[in-house]
């Protein structure tokens, strides 16, 4: 079995959430970012996002209890997943641990919400969900 499934771009990603019902989007940045910075949403699409943070804040710790809240969540093994955080990193280690579970095949959405840092440390100008235009609501 492979780490992960691969990386996909947020339009792949809308696209195969649009087409497959039983793809599923998890955001896995923490409580402040979806309430601050904002939500993809796919709400269009008759779907919801699943928020379940891979690290706890402001420890910065792994959530111990991600796989439960993602199951409480209504997660199921077999169902396609999408990964999303700030950039991309921590949704990548959650796509390997959710594979390594069992679960997917599960992808990483290449460059997050938001994406990389530029050049003048700011971002939302190189990548992201927000970038490429899809829908997204403040938290």
């Amino acid at each position: 079995m492979s780490e992960y499934a691969g990386d996909v771009s947020p339009t792949e990603t809308w696209a195969a959430l649009k087409t497959d019902p039983a793809a599923v989007l998890i955001d896995v940045r923490t409580p402040a970012e979806w309430a601050y910075v904002g939500l993809p949403d796919v709400a269009s699409l008759g779907k919801l996002v699943l928020t379940v943070a891979w690290q706890t804040w402001p420890e910065g710790q792994q959530n111990p209890a991600f796989l439960a809240e993602a199951q409480e969540q209504g997660l199921k093994p077999g169902q396609p997943v999408y990964l999303l955080c700030r950039s991309g990193v921590r949704s990548l280690a959650a796509a390997k641990a959710l594979t390594q579970a069992g679960y997917g095949p599960c992808y990483n959405i290449a460059g997050g919400f938001e994406g990389p840092l530029d050049p003048t440390r700011h971002r939302g100008t190189l990548a992201g969900w927000k970038l490429e235009g899809l829908p997204w609501r403040q938290g």
